[in-house]
């Protein structure tokens, strides 16, 4: 199994991003605190997005728009999971109904 390391606390990823707005580098934060650079540079971007700051060149949700993001994914999840039943049902039920109409002949 590979390892994965525990997602940081919210606390500790907000302390990054005050220090990397306070001029420090995200090589540098990486190293220090061993996390990597992408996910300081991520929480940075992330960060500038909920104050609504643009970010440079880059798409970025800010946290409502990702938990809705979310929330629609495990919707739409749902909603084809209930479509697969509904279809399977539908074959079923017709296949039921052929095999005893045509078994049965009111001549």
């Amino acid at each position: 199994m590979p390892k994965t390391k525990p997602t940081n606390p919210a606390a500790f990823k907000q302390q990054i991003v005050e220090l990397a707005m306070a001029g420090r580098s995200p090589a540098e934060l990486a190293r220090e605190f061993d996390i990597s650079a992408q996910s300081v540079t991520a929480w940075v971007a992330r960060a500038a997005a909920d104050a609504g700051k643009p970010v440079r060149g880059k798409d970025v949700l800010n946290s409502v728009e990702r938990e809705e993001l979310a929330r629609l994914r495990r919707r739409v999840r749902q909603l084809e999971q209930e479509r697969d039943i509904l279809a399977k049902a539908t074959a079923w039920f017709a296949g039921k109904d052929g095999k005893t109409s045509s078994g049965s002949t009111n001549s």
